[in-house]
């Protein structure tokens, strides 16, 4: 493995994990990091996606009695029942029309002004939400009703603009919706467990022909990285979101979009 890109790799990973359950867009992030410091990783964006999968190990990790009281009663209590399918009905069009767009998201997509302006435009979306939503109707994702879950489904999908954050969009779908804060949170963390696990394993496949054994090093480096820093990241935000709200994310995202847009200009 290249020493030259040990450090950078870790620096992905500690990135990816610190904002990949964040409204702030975690692809975003690497997207701008990566041009920033001219890190190259594997071909077809497959470290910025694989690395993703150490964040989904820290909400596995996170939600574990949790996930695995669900497997072992749902088919015996309508609770676990209800929280089961609304995460796969919310999973389905990710599914469906990820596969679909991939190609043409990665090669047109996947570049410093796309993320820009997406941060921005989301920034401001998550602002006005907050700002307008009315007092919760919906407490937990059990309650969540099949039309609620595919909305917040068809959201994720929106989020495969890099910058647009996968959480950010499904957090705010799930608010416009009537869920808590809380709720929301959680709802898009679990559902980023079999969204980006199947996106990993897709960009895997395609890029496979590429892929070497320095080229696995790398994506080894940055999973761990980004599971240690997201395992404490998921514990933090389930503890305080409920407080805080996501309108400092909002103003962060409005802040950082403009900063590298005036960096690009001048670039």
């Amino acid at each position: 493995m290249n020493l030259d890109l040990l450090w950078p790799a870790i620096l992905m990973g500690i990135v990816e994990g610190l904002t990949e359950f964040l409204p702030v867009s975690s692809t975003g992030h690497m997207i701008l990091l990566g041009d920033l410091i001219g890190f190259e990783g594997p071909p077809g964006k497959t470290f910025e996606i694989a690395i993703q999968l150490g964040a989904i190990m820290a909400v596995v990790v996170a939600f574990l009695p949790k996930l695995l009281g669900i497997a072992m009663r749902m088919f015996t209590r309508y609770e676990e029942r209800y929280y089961a399918s609304n995460i796969l009905l919310a999973f389905l069009p990710a599914m469906v029309l990820g596969a679909t767009l991939y190609s043409t998201v990665t090669s047109y997509l996947f570049n410093p002004w796309v993320v820009s302006l997406a941060l921005i435009v989301g920034g401001i979306v998550i602002i006005l939400v907050e700002r307008v939503r009315h007092v919760p109707t919906i407490m937990s994702i059990e309650e969540l009703g099949p039309v609620g879950a595919v909305i917040i489904g068809f959201g994720q999908v929106l989020a495969m603009i890099p910058g647009t954050s996968r959480s950010g969009a499904t957090i705010i779908a799930a608010l416009l919706l009537g869920m808590e804060r809380k709720a929301a949170a959680e709802f898009s963390f679990v559902l980023a467990i079999p969204t980006m696990l199947a996106a990993a394993v897709f960009a895997m496949y395609k890029n496979w022909s590429v892929l070497d054994t320095s080229a696995f090093r790398l994506v080894a480096v940055g999973f761990i990285a980004a599971f240690v820093v997201a395992l404490v990241v998921v514990k933090v935000v389930m503890a305080v979101i409920g407080r805080i709200g996501f309108t400092p994310f909002g103003w962060y995202r409005i802040g950082l979009g403009v900063l590298m847009l005036l960096w690009l200009i001048v670039r």
